[in-house]
């Protein structure tokens, strides 16, 4: 299990409820998730609906091709689980700003 950060992932899920992500795949111009990680990996992700977010630190299950929410960081539902409705969402890998080591402008 290695903590995987890479540039231009992001893909669509139609996950709803406070369960593990379910992939749908690449949003045009980037890569899958499981083009940069394997099973049992953790990437911080980040999701949006264009409405409400979430930002964590999930595990990637390849055989599923899903996220689950190890720890969510942040969330516009109060720093939990958002509680997705019905709809398609973008998830994507990130490095949050929270973890982010600066040592100069």
């Amino acid at each position: 299990m290695s903590l995987i950060v890479a540039d231009r992932v992001q893909e669509t899920t139609n996950t709803t409820g406070t369960g593990a992500y379910t992939l749908g795949g690449a949003v045009s111009g980037f890569q899958t998730f499981a083009s940069v990680a394997s099973d049992t990996d953790t990437v911080y992700y980040s999701i949006t609906d264009n409405v409400d977010f979430e930002v964590g630190l999930g595990t990637y299950a390849s055989g599923a091709d899903t996220i689950a929410r190890t720890t969510v960081l942040s969330s516009s539902n109060a720093g939990s689980a958002v509680n997705w409705g019905v709809g398609t969402k973008n998830i994507f890998l990130t490095y949050p700003a929270d973890k982010a080591v600066v040592e100069d402008a």
